[in-house]
């Protein structure tokens, strides 16, 4: 189930103000734009966010450099807000910190909408040489669950589904495991051939294209 249905399935998108925090190259935030919202795209990292101004615009959707544990937006203005595939990026002893920031800015009754990918699966084993999450999956959340118990976030419904990812190339892979985090770059470039062997024996080519099945889970929040 691709990842744009289920957000769509889950919450309202047309005429909504949404802060998409960690917002990488802009994707969904220009998805949600055409959908109807008012989006603001929240990214820490200097190269995805120069990628996110430069593509062509959906309609007014607007981006900040800022993060996740510090968001430069004023109390109670949004309806939602979506940590889309991000929340485990957040330094692990601010993921707290960044929930509390998300239920500061969303008004009463708004939500707040995590996306993770589960530690498992394919595509996760492929790219574990790299760098290994499964904690900071893990971590993620454990801090999305310490979240809602406390008086501001209240869990609305948690989801697991399996979402279609499409690769053109090798490279594209390669190069988005580098653009996410430049750290990689070394490690990357150190297991090319193995990354190359690996990706060529999990991905199921169709369409002239490279399809993985990613294992993810949906946490709506509310706040209260």
């Amino acid at each position: 189930m691709k990842h744009t249905a289920v957000l769509r399935e889950h919450v309202k998108l047309a005429g909504a103000k949404i802060a998409d925090v960690g917002c990488g190259d802009g994707g969904l935030v220009r998805a949600m734009t055409r959908a109807g919202a008012t989006v603001v795209g929240i990214e820490p990292g200097a190269q995805q966010l120069a990628r996110a101004m430069a593509a062509e615009p959906a309609g007014d959707e607007t981006y900040l450099c800022a993060y996740g544990e510090a968001l430069p937006l004023p109390d109670g203005g949004l309806d939602g807000l979506v940590f889309f595939n991000s929340l485990h990026h957040v330094p692990v002893e601010v993921q707290g910190a960044a929930l509390a920031e998300a239920a500061r800015v969303v008004r009463s009754g708004g939500w707040i909408y995590v996306q993770e990918p589960l530690a498992e699966g394919a595509f996760f084993e492929m790219v574990k040489p790299i760098e290994d999450e499964t904690l900071v999956r893990a971590k993620a959340y454990d801090a999305v669950k310490q979240a809602c118990s406390g008086e501001s976030l209240a869990e609305q419904e948690e989801f697991v589904y399996r979402a279609p990812h499409r690769l053109p190339s090798f490279k594209a892979f390669r190069d988005g495991l580098v653009s996410v985090d430049p750290a990689r770059r070394v490690a990357v470039e150190a297991r090319e051939e193995s990354l190359r062997q690996a990706f060529m024996a999990a991905a199921e080519q169709r369409d002239d294209a490279f399809w993985f099945e990613i294992p993810s889970r949906l946490n709506l929040l509310q706040r209260t």
